[in-house]
């Protein structure tokens, strides 16, 4: 019972013993309505007619004898008599007269009424259908129409078929039988590559595709299994090579850290190079604790699913806070930050999610320029949306990593960006913050001349 086969098996041999059912009542009423009901409608109309015959006064002889005579040449038997009586020398078969003609029938004949019996006669092995049709004059029975018929049954009205008829089905039972068997197996066997397709799955096996070999609803569970698949596939390779990169990302600082520290214990470190050492260990220490920092916010933004609450900062002041906050960093490499804003730009944000992304370009755009050289830091309005631009005269962005620079732990040039304390992860930061606040990212560069930045925020409506 738990196989959808074996449901379909059941459903199908329901079906059958409902038709047979079916059938039975069936036959049965059309046995009854249209053989036996035309059967007797035949006999009233005949005797009916030969009602018309007789006009009145005694039944003559000459009158019986025409009646015997048109039953000479009828599929009927009909017989035409004075007294009810006189019917056990006309029918082969045994007339109780009390019972076909008592008291509330005759009256029914002197009122004109036919009368009609239906009953088993042993003599004939079979039902027997009689109409008694009366000859009256002047409110006196001066006689009777007797017909009778003995109805077939309903095996002897195909009984030369029979035998075929039920070779037949039982030939047409196995053969669709077989049918319906090959149906359900193709029916099944895209939902059994499924099953055994999502068995695999849970065994971590995220390569299991099954095969599309048609377009109604299996097919298309097919086609959604499949690309649940390929998602869960790429999912689960983008997790492992995420946890791949952060083991990797945390297992230098962590050396640096072990190995000097150990140094230093066992006095393996010469006095004059300790202090050195030390702020090595410390900025390893801080590296880790800024990719560490960064990699719960991911996860935390990643998470979030109610929307963030907006509402109206301006633009200007945010980005002069910004300016201030890394003017030192900048003044390190002699680097001007050269800001161009439009005061009355008010945008829908939140206020320390821009200002961190603002933070992550613009130190970008630091620590890749080179010494005396200067970050442009202009907005505008644009399209009813407001317009940041940054750009650096640094050292830029190959075309072919151009597209990967959002990606978690993507490095243009690896060697540096570990050696300035980067993670690879700011921009995907940034990525992920625009989205919540409804913003967009552009990034356009060139190798040794600089990279420009192009933020789109929504401005505050009016």
């Amino acid at each position: 019972m738990k196989k959808i086969s074996t449901r379909i098996w059941l459903l199908i041999f329901a079906f059958l013993i409902i038709t047979v059912v079916f059938m039975y009542v069936l036959t049965d009423f059309l046995y009854e309505q249209l053989y036996v009901e035309d059967t007797e409608s035949m006999m009233i109309e005949v005797g009916t007619k030969l009602q018309t015959m007789y006009t009145s006064g005694k039944v003559t002889d000459e009158f019986i004898a025409d009646i015997e005579h048109y039953n000479n040449y009828s599929n009927l038997n009909i017989f035409a008599v004075r007294n009810p009586r006189e019917l056990s020398a006309c029918v082969p078969f045994d007339i109780d007269y009390e019972t076909l003609i008592g008291a509330e029938e005759r009256q029914q004949l002197l009122e004109g009424n036919y009368v009609q019996k239906i009953g088993y006669e042993p003599r004939f092995d079979r039902q027997l259908i009689s109409v008694v049709l009366p000859l009256v004059d002047q409110n006196r029975l001066e006689g009777i129409i007797y017909i009778y018929f003995p109805l077939a049954k309903i095996s002897e009205l195909a009984s030369q078929e029979v035998i075929f008829l039920f070779l037949s089905a039982f030939v047409f039972l196995i053969v669709m039988s077989f049918f319906v068997y090959k149906g359900i197996q193709r029916i099944m066997r895209p939902l059994n590559n499924l099953q055994t397709a999502v068995e695999q799955m849970s065994y971590g096996h995220y390569e299991t595709r099954v095969p599309v070999k048609s377009s109604d609803e299996i097919g298309k569970l097919s086609s959604t299994f499949n690309g649940m698949a390929e998602a869960i596939q790429r999912e689960d390779e983008v997790q492992k090579t995420f946890l791949a990169t952060v083991s990797h990302e945390l297992r230098t600082p962590i050396s640096y850290v072990k190995g000097y520290s150990e140094a230093m214990q066992n006095g393996i470190i010469a006095e004059e190079q300790k202090q050195e050492t030390i702020q090595l260990i410390v900025r390893e220490a801080n590296r880790m604790e800024r990719l560490t920092n960064e990699l719960l916010q991911l996860a935390r933004m990643e998470n979030e699913q109610k929307d963030i609450a907006l509402y109206p900062i301006p633009l200007a002041e945010t980005l002069r806070e910004v300016r201030k906050i890394l003017m030192h960093q900048a003044q390190k490499k002699n680097i001007t930050l050269h800001l161009n804003v439009d005061d009355e730009l008010i945008v829908k944000a939140d206020e320390v999610k821009l200002k961190q992304i603002f933070i992550n370009i613009i130190e970008n755009a630091i620590n890749y320029s080179y010494e005396q050289s200067k970050v442009d830091i202009v907005a505008i309005e644009n399209n009813g949306n407001a317009l940041i631009t940054i750009k650096d005269d640094g050292i830029g962005i190959p075309l072919e990593d151009l597209s990967h620079v959002t990606e978690r732990f993507y490095r243009v040039n690896k060697a540096r960006s570990r050696a300035d304390g980067g993670s690879g992860l700011g921009l995907s930061i940034v990525e992920q913050l625009l989205k919540q606040l409804h913003g967009k990212i552009e990034i356009e560069s060139e190798l040794d001349k600089g990279t420009t930045v192009k933020i789109t925020m929504p401005l505050m409506e009016e």
